[in-house]
């Protein structure tokens, strides 16, 4: 039986040193809004990629750089409790030289995992680039300002720049967040990327050399993934998405990284694969960007 392990039915977990990727499940679901199940994402992203194979046309074997796979993070406790484990785990692992990848539960454990990246980088600007459907810049959201609907806000609050790609559902509050920092956050939104479909965007000269990729799953269309909380329609396809993310990882240096908000459907195993897929074909995506593979 494969281990509980990114990749486990192929390859032995390294040492910790050893590996470029460090997969960091965070299984945190509180203030989901509509469906659930994103608590159980990180677990089911991990055995379904148990079936992938470890060649990738686009990227050759990002396995060959070593894929390490932390313990999940404890998601006991209050929000800020739980934010400050991941923000820990972010950062010891950008400032041990190696990746983190965080694997979600729902998208407010994005805040911790950036915070961390930031921590490991004094000094240094961090731009965040997000992939998503929603553009989760409420101020709050059904009573808390730790809402998956928030999340981009706290980190636009903590002076990130931010670029938005895919976002197709924002209401006239988000809009206004937008137009009051239009130097700090920059949006490529679905309705003019989709029609019809663009595989290059520039990022703008002034936003940072490093920078953390946030992918909630719902950026992708619904008709092709239909399993996360909120899926709306008119969203990215596969290839255009990872057109996507090659475009903006050739432009930057990557130092952290997320995929968020997968919620499985049980029996159906297209939508696990299709998460550890995406997974893993992030990681190779990052590692060419950075003349590895």
């Amino acid at each position: 039986m494969a281990e509980r392990i990114f990749l486990g039915s192929e390859i032995r977990q390294p040492a910790p040193d050893d590996a470029l990727f460090h997969v960091i499940p965070v299984p945190y679901e509180k203030t989901v809004s509509y469906g659930g199940g994103t608590a159980e994402g990180p677990a089911a992203i991990i055995e379904a990629s148990n079936q992938l194979e470890t060649y990738d046309q686009l990227h050759g074997e990002p396995c060959r750089l070593g894929i390490y796979t932390q313990e999940a993070v404890d998601c006991r406790g209050e929000a800020g409790d739980i934010l400050q484990r991941i923000r820990g785990r972010t950062r010891a692992t950008a400032e041990s030289g190696s990746l983190p990848f965080v694997l979600g539960g729902e998208h407010t454990v994005s805040y911790g995992a950036v915070m961390g990246v930031v921590d490991a980088f004094p000094g240094e600007r961090i731009g965040v680039v997000q992939f998503d459907a929603h553009a989760d810049l409420r101020e709050n959201y059904e009573g808390s300002i730790w809402s998956h609907a928030c999340v981009m806000k706290r980190l636009v609050d903590e002076g990130l720049p931010l670029c938005q790609i895919g976002v197709r559902a924002l209401s006239l509050d988000e809009q206004a967040v937008r137009h009051e920092f239009p130097a700090q956050i920059t949006a490529h939104d679905a309705r003019v990327i989709c029609r019809p479909p663009q595989h290059d965007l520039r990022l703008p000269e002034s936003f940072p050399q490093k920078i953390y990729i946030t992918v909630d799953i719902d950026g992708l269309d619904s008709a092709l993934m239909p399993a996360t909380g909120t899926p709306v329609p008119g969203g990215l396809g596969w290839w255009q998405l990872l057109d996507l993310l090659n475009s903006i990882a050739r432009q930057r240096q990557v130092v952290g990284l997320d995929l968020v908000e997968f919620a499985p459907i049980r029996d159906l195993h297209v939508y696990d694969f299709t998460a550890a897929d995406l997974a893993y074909k992030m990681m190779g995506i990052t590692a060419h960007s950075l003349g590895k593979l």
